[in-house]
């Protein structure tokens, strides 16, 4: 009874959080803003599975981010023995490092994965310390990359949530942008004039989706078919990701009807709302022994939200600022923060809270200090100086 009750209510939270049931069929999935990072829809986004050629995403950000993507290739045995999908490098092919991205990406060559891991790191463990050690760097805790083409080995696995991270940083790169969303392209061969590769895009959804700018496909016996999808329109840029929609035609059918779900969820109800505004005014504190009674404070940095209407109704804001505080108070100096949050508790947006003022100490030693100053252009440390000359007290 306890766990059907568990069972409720947690379907119950899923719901009140995250919007109407979707119908979405695979087993893990997730759609996030990108400009935010707040996750809009999720289903078990925090199950760590095994994610397929999405992976390559990851490799594509380490090879753009490398320096060395004007180099050449040399393709080695490897690369040349990987196993389908690949381009069909031969040992000793060699080809500029980004031509590479373009197979890696649009039709999911594992050869070229290979290759550019054991170019960048030397071999393909090495590669994949750099692929891990990026996750961490964009929060992605749950993720451990053996591979860097996606293929089923060792513990190889990410979660919907972490892969949602890792493309959402992708995105903002404008070379991962301009390959992912290449149709196709054409890649010589730097030692062979006549050999080419003619290389196409397997990303459907560029052509079924209004807005759609990437991302990636994946699929292996382990992981099933697995997508990480991306649309935009006006300033509103999602990212999606489904995780084992299936196997067969019919979960490769599902990847891309609970992706367009997904997006279709996020762009139907959601916008951006301004829910702190820098520099508003959020009260007056009252100053102790200053020159002024109270200084006004302000918010320090604005903060805009990706909210349905009803959320952006029913937002609560909390302020917390001391009654008051000894001077003296310098103006932009830290005065407390502000929370805005949902009414399930969800946090949207926090910020600092600043005096807009400075306020000075004003009491009987700070009096004389001024007096001493003005009359007989006589100044503390000359003061405290000659305390110490004769071993007398400091005047503070």
């Amino acid at each position: 009874m306890k766990k059907i009750l568990a069972l409720i209510f947690s379907f119950l939270f899923a719901i009140n959080v995250y919007g109407a049931d979707l119908d979405i069929v695979s087993q893990s999935a997730v759609v996030m803003d990108c400009k935010t990072g707040r996750v809009l829809w999720q289903k078990n986004m925090d199950k760590e599975m095994p994610m397929a050629s999405t992976t390559k995403i990851m490799t594509a950000v380490i090879a753009l981010e490398s320096g060395k993507t004007e180099e050449i290739v040399v393709a080695g045995k490897n690369a040349a023995s990987a196993p389908k999908v690949k381009m069909g490098l031969s040992v000793g092919e060699k080809h500029r490092l980004y031509d590479l991205l373009y197979p890696l990406m649009l039709q999911s060559s594992n050869d070229a994965a290979v290759a550019i891991a054991e170019h960048i790191g030397g071999n393909i463990e090495g590669f994949a310390v750099l692929m891990n050690e990026k996750a961490k760097k964009l929060g992605a805790n749950n993720t451990e990359f053996v591979t860097p083409n996606g293929l089923d080995k060792g513990n190889h696995h990410s979660t919907a949530y972490d892969m949602a991270l890792i493309s959402r940083y992708a995105l903002e790169n404008e070379d991962f942008l301009k390959i992912i969303n290449t149709k196709n392209i054409t890649i010589p061969l730097k030692n062979n004039d006549e050999k080419q590769y003619s290389i196409y895009n397997k990303n459907r959804l560029l052509s079924e989706y209004d807005g759609a700018i990437g991302v990636k496909t994946g699929f292996t016996n382990k992981a099933g078919n697995c997508f990480v999808g991306a649309a935009q329109r006006g300033e509103k840029r999602f990212v999606s990701v489904v995780l084992a929609s299936g196997w067969g035609s019919r979960g490769k059918e599902a990847k891309w009807s609970d992706t367009k779900k997904l997006l279709n969820y996020a762009f139907d109800n959601y916008n951006y709302y301004e829910v702190l505004k820098k520099g508003e005014n959020t009260g007056n504190v009252a100053i102790i022994k200053g020159d002024v009674q109270s200084v006004p404070t302000e918010i320090e940095e604005g903060f805009t939200a990706c909210l349905t209407e009803e959320e952006n109704k029913n937002i609560k804001i909390s302020v917390n600022i001391p009654k008051e505080i000894q001077a003296p108070v310098l103006k932009g100096k830290k005065a407390g923060k502000i929370t805005v949050y949902l009414e399930n508790g969800e946090i949207i947006a926090k910020s600092n809270i600043v005096f807009s003022q400075n306020a000075a100490r004003h009491d009987f030693k700070t009096s004389m200090e001024k007096v001493l100053k003005l009359w007989f252009n006589i100044d503390v440390d000359y003061l405290n100086g000659l305390y110490d000359y004769f071993g007398g007290r400091k005047w503070k």
